[in-house]
């Protein structure tokens, strides 16, 4: 089974390697909705796969470091892609919670990324 935690952040960012007519070159922001899922068995005696406040517990230090900042100047961020923020996102949670599975990305209601942990 699978279970997920929704998160919302609003950040600034540039794509620096982009041309120079491209849009996405000037600083614009985005409210990104961040999903983390996690898979594992039913617990019998609990009824769930994981606690949705320790999922929270974990992402609130990840969410003060993006929220109302410029993504660019995070480091590991320099190229804040959607997919190279999904990356960065899984890298600081897999270690504390080892049952995430997925990690969803979108910078608006259209477009997003979903990443599973392939370049780890």
């Amino acid at each position: 089974m699978e279970i997920f935690k929704k998160f919302t952040f609003d950040s600034a960012h540039y794509l620096p390697h982009v041309s120079a007519t491209h849009k996405c070159r000037r600083m614009h922001g985005h409210t990104y909705i961040v999903r983390l899922f996690v898979a594992g068995d039913l617990d019998p005696v609990l009824g769930w796969v994981a606690d949705f406040g320790d999922v929270k517990a974990i992402w609130k230090p990840l969410e003060e470091q993006l929220d109302h900042r410029t993504l660019n100047d995070i480091p590991g961020l320099e190229n804040p892609t959607a997919e190279n923020l999904a990356i960065w996102i899984w890298r600081r949670v897999k270690p504390s919670l080892p049952a995430l599975c997925r990690v969803e990305v979108c910078e608006n209601p259209s477009s997003g990324v979903i990443y599973q942990g392939e370049y780890e």
